[in-house]
């Protein structure tokens, strides 16, 4: 009885779900830790967003017959992409929020993928992601160590 409980509750599409928020969590530490909004809710709410639209769009095809599996998944990606847009900022001193709008667009993949039924894209979408904003940021800095100017204006500031 307990096992059918559990079963019933651990689908592959609710373990997909758990994955993508994990995921997702993973990248809005990396922006926590950064001090840069938004972190780790955000990021995970996009990774599970896109994964159950993903099942959705997947299901809706395979058990209904109805629909375009891929229609739902091509609105997320502008989607994605006005939410990011809203992060970038330009001031006096530049612009900012470019490296956490393509991280909310690459979130967003990551739970796609994982919602299509690839969660080894997903995890290594993660890792590539991780290495990216973590090794070059410190690759970033030393550049600019070395440099000793500022960026001109129109390009990113951390």
């Amino acid at each position: 009885m307990e096992h059918d409980i559990l079963a019933r509750i651990f689908t592959p599409s609710t373990v997909n779900l758990l994955l993508a928020a994990l995921l997702g969590m993973l990248i809005g530490l990396e922006r926590e830790v950064a001090g840069k909004d938004p972190s780790i809710r955000t990021f995970s709410l996009i990774a599970t967003g896109s994964c159950l639209f993903a099942i959705l769009s997947l299901e809706l095809f395979h058990e209904y017959h109805v629909g375009d599996p891929t229609r739902i998944a091509a609105q997320i990606i502008p989607g994605i992409g006005f939410l990011g847009a809203g992060t970038i900022f330009r001031s006096k001193f530049g612009v900012s929020g470019f490296t956490t709008a393509a991280l909310m667009w690459v979130t967003a993949g990551i739970g796609m993928s994982v919602g299509l039924g690839r969660a080894d894209l997903g995890a290594t979408a993660t890792v590539i992601a991780l290495f990216i904003t973590l090794f070059l940021r410190m690759v970033h800095n030393t550049v600019r160590t070395i440099r000793k100017t500022p960026y001109d204006h129109g390009e990113e500031t951390q």
